[in-house]
């Protein structure tokens, strides 16, 4: 490591883990969640000295300490109510009040998550406990989840190989849906709307339960316009274009999903199958979107809601079945799933280079299969709680369109790990573990369907993708400690994670579209590995809630998308290649009264990054997300019943300047902006309704998202939006 990272970083953290290594504990980092009300739907979840399965309460700040007991990872839980709460389009957009997760925007209404700085393939997004498979890959997808059919969501902050395998490097978010309803009859409908893209939606639900019986049923729809944008033209290269009414031309796109699930819940064994279907079909912005800026003969402007070209459509299919029996002290679980994602992207036909005007719109599709299993086997031995499991995946992708960019690929891997949870006493937890990974790929040959002139003159169809076989394998270990010590929780836990190379980093050879530069794999790619030190202190007394959450990890192999001064297809050339990445960085939270119905809330995080070797030798990673600090001055109604409740927040939000770039990104200036919401719970005869109403960017400021997929045309985030949600629940 070099003078400059030690001298820029390592002093943050002297002070945490000086106080963390004092004591040699640990704790997981709670999200000071913002929710109307506490989730009461109950999960089974296994206590800090074993398998003794209980119903734990999900609320909004997760302070209790079972919860802080459960995981040597920094971990932060919220319920539905947080998400309804923080409502601001995506699921991501809602998830990122929690420090350390941000929301990378690709589009109006579509976002992926980062963690600690970490995104596309470093982070699982798992739905039930099974990892969520579409095309992450993609600069511009986003993920085919229904945020309004989930029940709770759990964050883990830092590398979770040892549970979820490989991708699980930067970390976890895992979305349940299938909490046991307690009624024997449920219904609950979700009316939305925003103003920054004029989208309308609903969302209803139905639940019920007869005895060890139960089921769900949830459908949503989404329809959204153009987004607004707080200016009247952009820049984009050397192109000036104007926006028409300040909207991004077909950046407007629908949604509709739905879902069924059916279970048994019993003393002896419980299971559930689940079907559930995402269908969503968005633009693309059209003045920034092909082989180059181009005029079109599509009047874009004649309405806000029409979905043109350029567009993709996504449906993801997802059937997966969850069974487990219980013993005295026991438990053992099984994942089964199949899910089919297909995609396609339309485009106006153009010529570019070599290749002639092609026939039809099909610019790209995917279709992408994945078929999953685990077992996992939980036992008690005195104070030690042993876990055990397998699983293997496989996924077949094929591909078409009139535009090459991803090779057909076939992937399978397979893991078996083992860990332990020892209670030294009531208020001490030893955990290790170690897992074994093994995965292969092949990638599929392909040639250019026109020909290419060679330097002899003759003409060839080019090949772009040549036949590929590779296999990894990795070992993988984790170890750490949970001390609780009075009000205070301390947590630090050491490991080793790895990621295999996706089919994109080996084989992709084509045009980025929605970039606009030449992207190159590379063969010869070696699996990511990851060393990470984790570490928190959880402080929980009389009102008031503090955490910090410092981490250190460093890749000895890091894969980015390396720019080159080369230009192919008159694009510049980047290459996918390995370097040595040092990161570090912390979150922080805290939680008080000041009166007896005003609270105050506060979290940051900073994240410092640095490459130590290759090309790009003393630059950050793409994408480093800049330190941020939100406050947040809340009042809460007074009511004898919580069904009566209500609360008032104002949210000030400052982040910092973006100097730490890897060409060609620009440095992204630091903003600040003003939010507000409101919300009321209303007790109507034997139902409730819940009304609430955020606004976000209250002065209308004009700022820049540096994880934003948009910044690189330089394209600036949305003005002043107001979000409003009703929840009608009987």
């Amino acid at each position: 490591m070099n003078r400059k990272f030690l001298t820029e970083s390592l002093p943050i953290f002297i002070l945490p883990y000086c106080i963390l290594a004092s004591t040699a504990g640990s704790a997981s980092g709670h999200s000071l969640g913002n929710g109307l009300e506490s989730d009461t739907d109950s999960l089974r979840q296994p206590t800090k000295a074993g398998i003794v399965l209980k119903d734990v309460v999900v609320e909004g700040n997760g302070y209790s300490k079972d919860m802080q007991m459960r995981s040597a990872l920094s971990t932060t839980y919220v319920g539905k109510q947080f998400i309804e709460t923080n409502f601001s389009g995506s699921l991501m957009q809602s998830l990122e009040k929690i420090p350390g997760v941000k929301a990378m925007s690709v589009g109006s209404n579509e976002s992926k998550p980062t963690i600690r700085g970490l995104g596309f393939n470093r982070v699982v997004v798992a739905e039930n406990g099974i990892k969520h498979e579409g095309q992450q890959w993609g600069d511009d997808h986003g993920l085919e989840i229904d945020q309004y059919d989930i029940d709770h969501a759990e964050v883990i902050k830092g590398p979770a190989s040892l549970s979820y395998g490989s991708d699980a490097i930067g970390g976890v978010i895992n979305l349940t849906s299938t909490a046991v309803p307690q009624d024997r009859f449920k219904w609950s409908a979700n009316l939305f709307a925003r103003s920054v893209n004029d989208a309308i939606g609903t969302s209803v639900r139905l639940t019920g339960r007869k005895n060890n019986f139960w089921y769900k049923a949830n459908a949503t729809f989404i329809d959204y316009a153009d987004q607004r944008v707080p200016v009247d033209s952009i820049q984009y290269y050397s192109y000036y274009i104007k926006l028409h009414n300040r909207r991004l031309r077909n950046t407007s796109g629908r949604e509709t999903d739905g879902s069924l699930t059916i279970g048994h819940t019993g003393n002896k064994w419980s299971s559930w199958l689940r079907i559930s279907d995402v269908n969503t079909k968005s633009g693309f912005f059209a003045n920034a979107h092909g082989l180059e800026v181009r005029l079109s003969e599509i009047d874009y402007d004649r309405s806000a809601r029409d979905v043109d070209l350029p567009q993709h459509s996504v449906n993801h299919l997802f059937v997966s079945n969850h069974t487990e029996w219980h013993w005295k002290g026991g438990l053992a679980e099984s994942n089964i799933s199949w899910q089919n994602n297909h995609q396609r992207e339309l485009s106006e036909p153009v010529s570019h280079g070599y290749m002639p005007k092609p026939d039809g719109t099909l610019e790209h599709s995917f279709d992408k299969n994945t078929v999953s299993a685990a077992a996992n086997v939980k036992q008690t031995i005195g104070t030690n709680s042993l876990k055990g499991g397998v699983n293997a995946e496989y996924q077949h992708n094929r591909s078409g369109g009139w535009s090459f960019v991803l090779p057909d690929f076939e992937l399978l891997q397979f893991g078996i790990f083992l860990s332990d949870h020892f209670a030294v006493n009531d208020n001490i937890i030893l955990s290790t573990g170690i897992r074994f990974d093994y995965g292969s790929i092949n990638t599929h040959s392909y040639h250019d369907w026109f020909k290419t002139p060679t330097a002899s003159g003759d003409s060839i169809y080019a090949e772009r993708s040549a036949n590929l076989h590779r296999a990894f394998n990795s070992v993988t270990w984790s170890a750490g400690i949970d001390n609780h010590i009075g009000n205070l929780v301390l947590k630090v836990n050491i490991g080793k994670s790895f990621r295999m190379p996706i089919a994109k980093e080996l084989g992709i050879d084509g045009v980025n579209y929605s970039i606009f530069r030449y992207e190159k794999g590379n063969a010869n790619l070696n699996p990511e590995e990851s060393y990470q030190l984790d570490a928190a202190a959880v402080y929980s007394h009389d009102g008031i809630k503090a955490s910090v959450t410092p981490f250190f990890n460093y890749f000895p192999n890091y894969i980015y998308l390396c720019p080159t001064s080369e230009y192919k297809e008159g694009l510049q050339l980047y290459n996918y290649e390995q370097s040595r990445v040092a990161r570090c960085g912390f979150e922080a939270e805290l939680s008080f009264l000041i009166l007896q119905h005003f609270k105050i809330n506060a979290g940051g995080e900073y994240l410092y990054a640095r490459q130590l070797s290759g090309d790009k030798k003393g630059y950050s990673l793409p994408f480093s997300t800049p330190w941020s600090v939100r406050v947040q001055l809340r009042y809460d109604l007074p009511a004898a019943d919580d069904a009566k409740g209500g609360f008032a927040a104002v949210e000030y939000v400052a982040v910092g300047r973006q100097n730490e770039i890897v060409p060609p990104e620009e440095p992204t200036p630091g903003h600040q902006l003003i939010n507000i919401s409101v919300g009321k719970s209303l007790k109507i005869g034997g139902a409730r309704l819940r009304l609430s109403l955020r606004c976000d960017n209250l002065l209308n400021n004009r700022y820049y998202d540096h994880t934003s997929h948009y910044r690189l045309i330089d394209v600036p985030e949305p003005g002043r939006n107001f979000s409003f949600m009703a929840t009608w629940e009987i």
